[in-house]
């Protein structure tokens, strides 16, 4: 049909495809009629997330959310002995900054800054100056009133304190250190740094769609809906906070995923519009076109990345949980977004959405079906695609087996970058009092009957025995015991020689768990004992991702095939999704070993290697990028599947379908790449690690898995690419016929209103 020329589709046969007409092109249609309704929906559906999430307030996971296993064993334990909170403590360290100390000088000092800290209201008891054993330093320890979970708060008339002293003295060095104070350092730290994520992610983006579409209005409204999607993402995440409790990284996860899928999705659409429209259609009925299209790869392609991130529900981690609630959420509030408002919005703006063209870029529109660079880089694929194939994929395979050899650690206080000034404290603290550094110690729970409690305390005792003169304990102070009021529930603190996360603390767990306590409090009958404490925390998280990981990738591997083969009506089309995806994943986890266990880039990231990668990442980036992956995949097999159902040979289905979509998905591709390398710039390894993976899967995704891997594939496959069983090979055709009916009966009204 050309423009200009009416519908001449029977009535009837308007209705019975009007029937069949996929969602996403009836939500189009309706949205495309109605803009400002849709319009003024979405901006109430906003507001009323955002405004709701804040009377009813985010739940936050505590400690008690996240445990398993003998760490929950040895809480309920705990608990039952009805301890008193151990309150938060504060270490005030004093040393020279320059020769020996003046050790009769910094006892003064120490004992001035002890009496001006005790009236303070918010310090419940000061400590008598200790001096280290070298002499090179005097150590001020103090515990805060009140409890410990709030405690960082409650800190700064501490930290003020801390600061008078040392202005006063300014030739020594006053400084202090603690949980509370650790705290709240790391908290501004990353605030500050979400801020400066925030702020450079939205011009990023921005810069790259003005050049994408050489209009300022077009390249606006992409992210315009991706950061309303994420307002009311997070809206929506306060209220799921009452079921899954919100932990630390959720906010950064919606922001992440949102703002990639957000501008990703909005892109797909807006370009197929466009596409259109340099076609000769007018606005509306490019509109309807792209949501038969876009549209409906877009609502593909989110249920793909929904389905993939409710795989971490299995993992029974709430952390987890809470990711994969904000995941789904952003993933969700975004594709509504572009199959309802952005519909409106372009129909509303109609030419004005070419407004105002950049200088040089406005003649920019829609020219990839002519591009010659993309038919260049998919010429070897289609002209000699088994060698292109073995190439490609065995390069990948390459690069992907680092990751063999992937060592998993949480990061701990010695991971945290020595330019936040306190973790310098923390280190000086660490080195001249060792056993005072956080986290190095276990805590052994121990309940037992009311007559059970002199046999615990007997072998407690002979545990103390046993481990000293173990060089895996540390020597300089002897376990600690508290035994509960009812004398049934003893704790006892063990500490640990160095770090938390040493060998040395590790196999000291292993003889705790496995040798001395069964031959201990583990012959008293009636006694139940578990082992806690950071390095078994970091031991029990190790084996529980160990554990998670089959299921959860046996599930994204079940509900991408299905997924798949209902979208596309062929097996071959689904398993070559999961294939191309895994690739994709195994490359980015051996560019991420290379990166952080060795030492390739520390200057340029900015980081220090711990020689391993952060223990919840491989899980996190499997589900995300096999999700995320999932958005190009979709889009671009959509393009190829058209061309097929419209009688073109699949050689050239391949070359059509790929060149007309590599501008939008190399475009997406940037955008996403840059929004995560944003990420890799921050503070913290974590999110360094977190933005290095993704944006280094998606950059392979979108280059090498699209424009050389999938062609070379799909064109030694050939036909049988839409293999399917005789009962999807009839609604196969079915829905090849309809597509076909469907975009062949588009209204088309006279006046093109270009």
């Amino acid at each position: 049909m050309t423009p200009g020329t009416a519908n001449l589709a029977p009535a009837g046969h308007r209705r019975r495809h009007a029937a069949r007409t996929p969602y996403a092109t009836r939500v189009g249609r309706w949205s495309a009629n109605h803009p400002w309704l849709a319009i003024t929906a979405w901006l109430c559906f906003v507001l009323a997330s955002v405004v709701g999430g804040s009377l009813v307030g985010t739940v936050k996971a505590t400690t008690q959310d996240s445990l398993h296993g003998e760490l929950a064993r040895a809480d309920r334990i705990e608990r039952a002995g009805a301890f008193p909170e151990a309150p938060a403590a504060e270490s005030v360290l004093i040393t020279a900054r320059s020769g020996d100390l003046d050790l009769q000088r910094a006892l003064a000092v120490a004992a001035d800054l002890s009496a001006r800290m005790r009236p303070l209201p918010e310090v419940a008891k000061v400590a008598d100056p200790v001096t280290s054993p070298s002499r090179g330093a005097v150590l001020v320890e103090v515990e805060l009133a009140g409890s410990a979970t709030d405690a960082d708060a409650r800190v700064g008339s501490l930290l003020e304190a801390t600061g008078q002293a040392q202005q006063r003295h300014p030739d020594l060095r006053v400084e202090q250190v603690g949980s509370a104070s650790l705290g709240k350092a790391l908290t501004e730290t990353l605030a500050a740094d979400f801020v400066r994520a925030e702020l450079i992610s939205v011009p990023v983006a921005l810069v790259i769609l003005l050049f994408s579409f050489g209009a300022l209005i077009a390249a606006g409204v992409p992210v315009v809906l991706a950061l309303s999607a994420v307002a009311g993402a997070m809206g929506l995440a306060q209220f799921a906070s009452h079921i899954f409790p919100a932990g630390e990284l959720v906010s950064s996860i919606i922001l992440l995923i949102g703002m990639a899928v957000g501008v990703d999705y909005s892109l797909f659409y807006l370009r197929r519009e466009r596409e259109e429209r340099a076609h000769g259609r007018d606005h509306r009925s490019a509109v309807e076109i792209a949501a038969a299209t876009s549209g409906h790869a877009v609502l593909v392609s989110g249920v793909a990345v929904m389905v993939a991130m409710a795989s971490l529900f299995l993992v029974g981690d709430n952390t987890f949980s809470s990711m994969a609630t904000g995941s789904i959420l952003v993933v969700g509030v975004a594709v509504v977004g572009s199959l309802t408002v952005l519909p409106a919005i372009l129909v509303v703006l109609g030419r004005w959405v070419d407004r105002p063209r950049v200088p040089f870029l406005g003649r920019r529109i829609q020219r990839a079906e002519r591009s010659r660079f993309w038919s260049l880089v998919l010429r070897p694929a289609l002209r000699a695609p088994l060698v292109t194939f073995v190439l490609s994929v065995g390069a990948l395979v390459l690069l992907a087996v680092p990751a063999l050899e992937m060592n998993l650690k949480r990061p701990t206080t010695t991971d945290l970058p020595r330019s936040i000034p306190i973790l310098n404290t923390y280190d000086r603290l660490a080195q001249a009092f060792p056993s005072n550094e956080l986290g190095t110690s276990h805590l052994v729970a121990v309940r037992t009957g009311v007559a059970g409690g002199p046999a615990v305390e007997q072998e407690l005792a002979d545990l103390a025995t046993r481990v000293k003169g173990d060089g895996r304990f540390a020597q300089d102070r002897p376990p600690t015991v508290r035994r509960s009021a009812d004398g049934t529930v003893f704790l006892a603190t063990i500490r640990v020689a160095g770090a938390s996360d040493s060998s040395a603390a590790t196999l000291s767990l292993r003889r705790l768990r496995n040798e001395l306590l069964p031959a201990t409090v583990g012959t008293i009958p009636d006694t139940e004992w578990a082992v806690a404490g950071r390095t078994a925390s970091d031991a029990d998280f190790r084996d529980r991702m160990a554990a998670a990981l089959p299921p959860v990738v046996a599930f994204v591997f079940g509900m991408t095939f299905l997924v798949m083969l209902v979208t596309f009506r062929s097996v071959v089309v689904a398993l070559v999704s999961i294939l191309l995806n895994t690739i994709s994943v195994a490359a980015s986890y051996g560019l991420l070993v290379l990166v952080f266990q060795h030492s390739w880039a520390e200057d340029l990231l900015g980081f220090t290697s711990n020689g391993a990668v952060v223990s919840w990442l491989p899980l996190m980036l499997f589900v995300i990028l096999f999700g995320l992956s999932m958005d190009y995949h979709v889009f671009v097999v959509s393009r190829i599947r058209e061309a097929v159902q419209r009688g073109v040979p699949t050689r050239q289905a391949i070359e059509r379908g790929i060149v007309s979509s590599a501008s939008t998905v190399s475009s997406a591709a940037i955008i996403m790449v840059a929004v995560f390398c944003i990420f890799a710039t921050l503070s913290i390894v974590e999110f360094k690690q977190l933005g290095v993976g993704l944006a280094a899967a998606i950059l392979i995704d979108a280059t090498i898995i699209r424009a050389v891997v999938l062609p070379s594939l799909m064109r030694l496959l050939g036909e049988a690419n839409w293999w399917a069983p005789r009962f999807l090979a009839g609604r196969q055709r079915a829905d090849a016929t309809r597509d076909i009916s469907d975009a062949d009966t588009q209204v088309i009204p006279v006046a093109a209103d270009r």
